[in-house]
Parts: structure tokens; C-alpha cells; sequence
């Protein structure tokens, strides 16, 4: 029921560096404890993601 965005808390939070049940974990947090700062967060938090590569193979 939540639609897709752009990046996920799993994404910034580790990305291929966690293991299937954290990404879960997290995906749930997300939708258990949303608020619009929580999206300024991630979105923020992506593009040093990206920069530097974490979590990435």
C-alpha cells in the first residue's frame, strides 16, 4: 500500500551490505514511523549514498 520512491531507508542504510531480513526491517520501519522530515532525510542521505558507493557491487 506505500507506493515507491526514489530511495528507501535500506538504500542509505546499507544497501547490498545488509542482509534481507535488515532490508525488511527497515523497509517496515519506514512505513511503521513516516513522517515528512523522514523523507528530507533519505533524500539527503542518497546522494552521499551514491557518491561514495556504500553498499554497492
Amino acid at each position: 500500500m506505500v507506493k515507491p520512491g526514489m530511495a528507501g531507508l535500506w538504500q542509505v542504510s546499507g544497501r547490498s551490505d545488509l542482509t534481507w531480513d535488515e532490508s525488511i526491517t527497515l523497509d517496515a520501519r519506514y512505513v511503521d514511523t513516516w513522517f515528512p522530515a523522514l523523507d528530507l532525510t533519505i533524500l539527503a542521505l542518497t546522494l552521499g549514498t551514491v557518491v561514495k558507493g556504500d553498499g554497492a557491487y
